[in-house]
């Protein structure tokens, strides 16, 4: 047997039990696919990020979440970068990250932020009805409807598709109460993984937007705090001219509601977008893996 260092990170965020976990393993040279799905379950965090050495970049990093492996996750790379800044594994500059299909630029500041280049923006009109969206979230279509005429329900694209749901207040975005089959019937009629609700009525005086996000196939009836979808939605209102031209960098706040805030910042121009923020090493730890033809698969802390 062998052992492993892994940590617990919480991603976008500055304080610990906040933000979203994610699971790091800083050296996973050597480990096999199977190793990899047996950490990650038992580690049990949404996505767990295995960094290993790379022949095209500057580090590879493998995701797995506890039924198997994903292309990517933007809160287990921000977890990754931050917590290698963090045990002087790497320092502050400029890197490129090898995933599944493509590299991607990282950048880690000073102070430890992590930005992450996301991609391309890409939009598509879904005419949905109100109505419908709004029963699936459990709030009044009203809510939708005052702010569909200037700002319509779009599916917005920087890492993944979401569906954006503007809603006027924040009070009303606090109310909604999902219901995951409806949830899942429109995410799956306009080819989304999920819905983003969201409002310019924030809790924080340097926050944008307040979001939530809603994914139930993926596991989680509602996610603590999105890069994909903050980026996504950051993106599409910076597009439609929603924002003043001082606000530079859009900040995205979320979580609050699942006692888990954080926030995502958000650098783009409505054609691409990068995504930034903190984390903090919760759990530092040892794993011992069993050898990869043993019988016995139970992985012990």
């Amino acid at each position: 047997m062998e052992t492993r260092d892994v940590l617990l990170v919480d991603a976008f965020a500055a304080e610990p039990m906040a933000g979203n976990p994610a699971g790091v393993v800083p050296d996973a040279d050597g480990l096999t696919d199977d190793r990899m799905a047996a950490i990650a379950g038992e580690l049990g965090a949404s996505a767990t990020a295995f960094v290993c050495g790379s022949d095209r970049a500057d580090r590879r990093l493998r995701f797995f979440t506890p039924t198997g492996e994903i292309d990517r996750s933007d809160h287990a790379t921000v977890a990754a970068f931050a917590a290698l800044d963090e045990r002087g594994s790497l320092d502050a500059g400029e890197y490129t990250m090898e995933t599944i299909g493509q590299t991607r630029d990282v950048e880690v500041q000073e102070d430890g932020t992590v930005w992450l280049e996301q991609g391309e923006a890409r939009f598509e009109d879904v005419p949905q009805d109100h109505g419908d969206v709004a029963d699936a979230l459990g709030i009044d279509v009203a809510t939708l409807r005052d702010v569909g005429a200037d700002m319509p329900m779009a599916v917005a694209d920087t890492s993944e598709p979401w569906l954006l749901v503007p809603v006027n207040y924040f009070e009303h975005v606090s109310r909604i109460d999902a219901g995951p089959p409806a949830i899942d019937a429109i995410r799956d009629r306009v080819g989304a993984v999920g819905l983003y609700a969201f409002t310019f009525d924030t809790i924080g005086r340097e926050s944008t937007l307040h979001g939530r996000a809603f994914a139930p196939s993926d596991g989680v009836v509602e996610n603590p705090v999105t890069g994909a979808a903050a980026g996504a939605c950051a993106a599409y209102v910076r597009r439609e001219g929603a924002l003043d031209d001082t606000v530079e960098q859009v900040v995205v706040e979320q979580g609050h509601f699942l006692d888990r805030p954080g926030t995502v910042r958000v650098d783009t121009d409505g054609l691409e977008a990068w995504v930034g923020g903190r984390a903090v090493t919760t759990l530092d730890g040892s794993l011992t893996v069993p050898e990869a033809d043993a019988d016995d698969d139970i992985i012990e802390i």
